[in-house]
């Protein structure tokens, strides 16, 4: 269990790795984003066609790339949206067994099923022929617009990602159920608390702020 665990660790720092990439892909959709805006309203006013379909299409393109290659480290570090009634009250054994169930039985299928669907409709994009042979790669039908197959091929790219954090997720709420992984049990402790920590803020928040109404009234 603790060489599994060490091993956890590695996939972990690589995922961590990734949120500085993530940084910079945020940073250049907001300046496609300003530039296409920009150039739009700035080409109206000169009554000539500044804008491409190339920097329109790296817009939603630098947008899915940020999506695909940043679920592992949205799994990694819990962020990902939760609906429930239950879960925020539970213990740490208690969620590790929800997040254990769920990874085993839907997240790890899912993210296989979604690159054994996706491997055939990205080798068409990049150019294989029903009879093996190659042709050109799938470009967009826009003129002037980007390639599709290396953005196609991000969908198993970030599937896999998912599925390498989702396996390691799986070793460390394993090893807080056996009582092995005592710092993971520790890190859902402080989480709980500064959940609760959150929701007493805000109760306080609500109060003072029904408390300044009364005096106003």
């Amino acid at each position: 269990m603790r060489s599994l665990i060490r091993l956890t660790s590695f996939v972990d720092a690589l995922t961590d790795r990734i949120s500085g990439l993530i940084s910079l892909i945020v940073v250049l959709t907001i300046i496609a984003g300003f530039l296409n805006a920009a150039l739009r309203y700035l080409g109206q006013l000169l009554q000539q066609t500044l804008i491409s379909n190339q920097l329109i299409q790296s817009q939603w393109y630098l947008f899915s790339l940020l999506f695909l290659i940043g679920f592992p480290y949205l799994l990694k570090h819990n962020v990902n949206v939760r609906v429930d009634f239950f879960y925020s009250r539970w213990g740490p054994r208690q969620r590790a067994l929800v997040d254990f169930l769920g990874t085993l039985f839907f997240l790890l299928p899912f993210s296989a099923l979604a690159i054994y669907v996706s491997i055939n409709p990205v080798l068409i994009s990049w150019g294989r022929l029903p009879d093996g042979s190659w042709g050109p790669w799938e470009v967009s039908g826009d003129p002037g617009g980007l390639p599709l197959a290396p953005l196609k091929t991000l969908i198993i790219v970030g599937f896999f990602g998912l599925f390498v954090q989702g396996l390691a997720q799986l070793v460390k709420y394993g090893a807080v159920l056996a009582g092995v992984h005592e710092l993971e049990s520790a890190v859902m402790v402080v989480e709980d608390e500064q959940a609760v920590a959150q929701e007493l803020a805000a109760e306080l928040r609500e109060e003072i702020e029904h408390h300044r109404r009364e005096q106003e009234a």
